[in-house]
């Protein structure tokens, strides 16, 4: 991708307004953040430094794979520091000619006694560390997908939706009969087709276990695709963005879960009629609440999220009052409306959309398959 560049112009531009000289992106096993692969291309593991005076110091756990895959002024080998964040970015500092007393910004992420021993290390400096960051900042900006992004996440799409339309032939079929069939077809076919893999953990439930939002365990090898209801909820990941989808399977369905599957896809229309350029997401989300409450139902999840480098990101769509966001071209999102039920499962239809200057499109094909 060439876009990194005025990605990285962006978060300038912002510490340069903030008055602070060097901020420190971290990605971890405790603690993740793919905007270093956004502005790096760098795929995971790493500390990554920006200097006020727009440089860019990469610091990864595995300088080999650094090497094949990103972009930055300086790339160190973590084991320089022995491999500790502290002496990380004390070196970054020095490297990058901080002056003493400049404000220093380490991720909102880190935990109270990690960062005093940034405060002890760099007492030199004025070590900042809050909510309203510039790692904060770089999650707003990553909600809004840059021409690149999208046409990633458009092929990502397409390979998702190729995937559903097999994963309906072979339950049509009979040649997955277990939610262990299905998982692994999705696992298979997702990298014969280029992808990185999934997204997360496929959620395969059977009729006798679709109750839940997320099935626990993930998946089994009880049997998929039998009387009443069957979820499927998966994404792919695809050069480094995520599809989310999710398809219900019904077989020779009972009035009660007849009454859930008419509301999903009512729900479903309603969402995707209203998703428009300045709407908020909240209102969106309440909409929906609204729809199943005539019913006596209730959608105990939010309505949808946003994706791309992660699974879930902005904006998110749900009825909270802290929620301001709204939807803007550039975005895309997941729709999902879902209802669950102890005794006659769970139905949900949700289906990845794009936002553009002429409203809202919808990329997955997704759908309630009638068996």
């Amino acid at each position: 991708m060439s876009s990194y560049q005025p990605r990285l112009e962006k978060i300038w531009d912002r510490m340069a307004q903030e008055g602070i000289s060097l901020v420190m992106f971290e990605d971890a096993e405790s603690r993740r953040d793919a905007t270093i692969r956004w502005l790096t291309g760098h795929p995971g593991d790493a500390l990554l430094f920006l200097s006020v005076d727009r440089k860019t110091l990469l610091v990864p756990w595995d300088i080999i794979l650094a090497k094949a895959y990103s972009r930055a002024d300086s790339v160190v080998p973590y084991n320089d520091f022995d491999r500790t964040p502290v002496k990380a970015i004390r070196a970054a500092a020095d490297r990058l000619s901080i002056p003493s007393g400049s404000k220093i910004e380490i991720p909102p992420a880190t935990p109270y006694p990690v960062f005093l021993d940034y405060v002890a290390e760099l007492s030199d400096f004025d070590i900042i560390c809050h909510e309203k960051s510039t790692a904060s900042f770089a999650l707003d900006v990553r909600a809004v997908k840059d021409s690149e992004e999208i046409s990633v996440i458009r092929h990502a799409a397409d390979i998702t939706n190729k995937i559903i339309d097999i994963l309906e032939k072979k339950v049509r079929s009979g040649a997955i009969k277990t939610e262990a069939d299905a998982a692994m077809l999705i696992e298979l076919e997702s990298r014969k087709r280029g992808c990185d893999g999934t997204g997360f953990e496929t959620l395969a439930a059977g009729q006798d276990r679709s109750f839940g939002i997320h099935a626990f365990p993930a998946w089994t090898g009880a049997p998929f695709g039998g009387k009443g209801l069957s979820i499927l909820d998966f994404g792919l990941r695809y050069g480094g963005y995520n599809s989310d989808v999710t398809v219900t399977f019904v077989r020779d369905p009972g009035p009660q879960q007849n009454k859930m599957i008419t509301l999903v896809e009512k729900a479903a229309k309603l969402a995707a009629d209203l998703a428009e350029n300045g709407i908020r997401t909240r209102f969106l989300a309440a909409a929906v609440d609204d729809l199943f409450a005539k019913s006596k139902k209730r959608m105990v999840h939010g309505l949808g999220h946003g994706l791309g480098l992660d699974v879930h990101e902005y904006p998110f769509i749900r009825n909270r009052p802290d929620d301001g966001m709204v939807l803007e071209p550039g975005m895309v999102f997941t729709l999902e409306p879902g209802l669950y039920d102890p005794i006659h499962g769970g139905c949900r239809l949700e289906n990845d959309f794009l936002m553009t200057a002429d409203g809202c499109e919808m990329l997955t094909k997704s759908r309630i398959v009638w068996l």
